[in-house]
């Protein structure tokens, strides 16, 4: 990347004058469709009922449901929720992964009047407890035996007494009322459940079989709950990332997903014909926007891989033409792409990396806003040999709409994907605005910015550098907390984002980093750590990266990747046993320090790393290093590996510390680690050793 572009992040923002305010689009502010998410399945289910609305792969084969099947199950489920007591502004929590119930739970509490809060099938103890006694939870929607068995832990724990802590040793509860309420557990998937006793447990299609009676003696009940509801109703509930607290709930409406949803659809066409596979959780507010706003109101066939481990063929299967993800989606499609084509043959890989020479070449032209011109051709043919296998491989062959957001997307992965023909573009949002307010056009495309606000979105930089948004889409509020609310929302309408940022020449915005995380260099410099962390994540081998400044340069704990460092250190015939002997050899040592030499190449030098430490475990959601959706918890890094930190910046060489192993057994054993710094101020590569190209591991 050139060095244009990096300095864009750590410019200056513009005067006031310049940066202003971004005039909304056309589309009229403040504007919503007048709908619900259950009159629109009502609607579908009318219009196509026999079309598929949904497909789920069991046993290898897609299992395809119809609208009409569809609103048949929400209206059964609907009325079984009723049958247990559920009434109208109570909210259901699902504790799960995609599944169609995921779904017909979600609209069937919609349709009675309810809303659903959305959990991470990842979420444990504290967290899970955290979520449902905020939300007064009295009936959960599970998936399976592990979420069954979560939940009746708790409940174990409330009917005991006991009172769980969290790391600071302050109760857990949220004052009064903070009693786990779980009254049922609905479960969708049987298996292993079969010999479980407790008597608040129910099958998914038993409450749809007692719903289907109960709805018999009262044949005009729903339609009628479904026409009382409106469209500014809390519709669904979603964690905030929590990277600096536990997460807070942000209620959204109907009104404000749909006008989303409106607005996007505005700029990016999206039809009934278009496919979308649904692999993110439900608990994630990009899931929400596409597969449940966008869906419903465009009339998406939803498509759920049979599981995790088949997920990359069930997508490549279906060839989606609409695809949504997160940057840790898209930099492990990198580095599946980097493994692969270090395996080929001689032969394939200087084929396509010829054919990725001009797609890049023709990638950097667009950006420019021209056409392939001379290398149209070459391209036609780069395209047929080389860069559309890799796309089919991926899944990514009929792509037409791809974003990224959630997170920063490093510029180097960015526009790797270009290269190789995807569309890919930025989206810029936050769950209190339905995760969507800026995004990039096909013909306006810059790897350094997020775009320009959606149609309906307004934005403002204040005078400290923080953006502010505007719309319809700007949530009702946090659930239980409006002291929070306040603070988010002001009097006028703005969200209040907590990011820094500015409008740059040709009107993009400019993200820099949380507005508490911007940083200043002794020479005046603004800089993001998490821009520096991307350019050094976009290397194969580096999974997480979190930088540090200090009064002699920047400094990084930095977590390799198994996947690509093990293929990596096979090829070099490296023998290991683990994660952390891996992580603790020289010759990974080494190869991570040529890694982050080649990101500091682009950086000015008052921000280059200058000290650097493996890590000897990767960092993990449970030990609250990292949220469920892969965001560093900036406070405990620090916090927890403060004295490798402290002894980066003092200059040492070596730093000691105890590591306590828990094995799946329940077992744990306590070690004593020694991790090497490395000083990048006086490493020096091997000579005679090449570059690798950015598609490859190898030199």
């Amino acid at each position: 990347m050139a060095k244009e572009e990096t300095m864009a992040y750590a410019a200056q923002p513009a005067t006031r004058e310049a940066r202003g305010t971004a005039a909304p689009s056309t589309a009229a502010y403040g504007t919503a469709p007048e709908s619900t998410f259950p009159r629109l399945l009502a609607t579908l289910a009318g219009e196509r009922p026999e079309q598929t609305a949904l497909q789920e792969k069991r046993y290898g084969i897609w299992q395809p449901i119809t609208w009409r099947q569809y609103d048949e199950r929400v209206r059964d489920f609907a009325h079984g929720l009723a049958a247990l007591g559920v009434e109208r502004g109570e909210i259901v929590a699902v504790l799960g992964d995609n599944r169609p119930e995921w779904l017909i739970a979600e609209l069937a509490a919609q349709s009675i009047g309810a809303a659903v809060v959305g959990i991470y099938p990842t979420s444990i103890g504290e967290e899970l407890r955290h979520i449902l006694t905020l939300a007064h939870v009295k009936v959960v929607v599970a998936e399976d035996q592990e979420q069954v068995d979560k939940l009746i832990r708790l409940r174990d724990e409330t009917n005991s007494g006991a009172s769980p802590h969290d790391e600071a040793g302050h109760g857990t509860g949220n004052g009064p009322g903070s009693n786990l309420l779980v009254q049922t557990v609905v479960y969708y998937d049987p298996h292993g459940l079969e010999q479980y006793t407790e008597d608040f447990l129910r099958d998914f299609v038993d409450v749809e079989a007692l719903g289907r009676d109960w709805g018999a003696e009262r044949p005009s009940w729903l339609d009628e709950q479904i026409a009382a509801g409106d469209c500014d109703d809390v519709a669904v509930i979603c964690t905030t990332s929590g990277t600096t607290s536990r997460p807070k709930l942000a209620e959204l409406s109907h009104a404000n997903l749909l006008a989303m949803a409106e607005h996007l659809t505005t700029i990016d066409p999206i039809g009934p014909k278009d496919r979308y596979v649904s692999f993110l959780p439900f608990a994630w507010i990009g899931e929400q926007m596409f597969a449940v706003a966008c869906g419903l109101s465009r009339g998406l066939t939803l498509s759920f891989p049979e599981d995790s481990a088949t997920q990359k063929a069930d997508m490549r299967e279906i060839g989606p033409d609409v695809m949504f993800s997160p940057p840790r989606i898209w930099e492990s499609m990198l580095s599946e792409v980097q493994v692969r084509i270090d395996e080929a043959g001689a032969l394939k890989r200087k084929v396509f990396g010829w054919g990725y020479s001009i797609g890049d070449r023709v990638a950097e032209r667009r950006m420019q806003g021209k056409s392939a011109g001379g290398l149209t051709v070459l391209y036609a043919i780069a395209d047929q040999v080389a860069l559309r296998p890799v796309r089919d491989q991926l899944g990514l062959a009929r792509i037409q709409h791809a974003y990224t957001g959630g997170a920063p997307l490093g510029p180097d992965v960015f526009r790797f994907f270009h290269a190789i023909g995807v569309n890919l573009k930025q989206i810029y949002g936050q769950t209190e605005i339905c995760g969507l307010a800026v995004v990039h056009r096909d013909d306006d495309i810059a790897f350094a910015s997020v775009g320009t606000p959606i149609p309906g979105t307004e934005i403002e930089i204040t005078d400290a550098g923080e953006i502010l948004l505007r719309s319809a889409s700007v949530f009702k509020g946090y659930h239980r907390n409006p002291e929070a609310t306040a603070e988010a929302v002001d009097a006028d309408g703005w969200l209040h984002t907590g990011d820094a940022g500015f409008i740059d020449e040709r009107g993009h915005l400019v993200v820099i980093d949380r507005a508490k995380d911007v940083l200043t260099t002794s020479d005046g410099t603004r800089f993001s750590s998490a821009f520096i962390e991307n350019k050094v994540k976009f290397s194969p081998y580096v999974e997480e990266a979190v930088t540090f400044s200090g009064d002699d340069g920047m400094t990084a704990l930095i977590t390799i990747d198994p996947m690509t460092t093990g293929a990596w250190a096979e090829h070099e015939r490296l023998s290991y046993t683990t994660y952390t002997d891996l992580a603790g050899k020289q010759e990974t040592r080494d190869l991570i320090a040529e890694e982050v030499q080649r990101s500091n190449e682009d950086l000015p030098e008052s921000i280059r790393i200058k000290r650097l430490v493996l890590l000897h475990k990767q960092f993990d959601p449970d030990d609250d290093e990292i949220t469920r959706t892969r965001k560093v918890r900036r406070n405990v890094i620090a916090q927890r590996y403060s004295d490798i930190i402290s002894a980066l910046a003092e200059g040492a060489d070596e730093v000691s510390l105890r590591s306590l192993i828990s094995y799946q057994d329940g077992s744990s054993v306590e070690r004593n680690l020694v991790l090497t710094i490395v000083d990048l101020t006086t490493f020096r590569a091997p000579e005679g050793r090449g570059r690798r190209p950015v598609w490859s591991g190898r030199r």
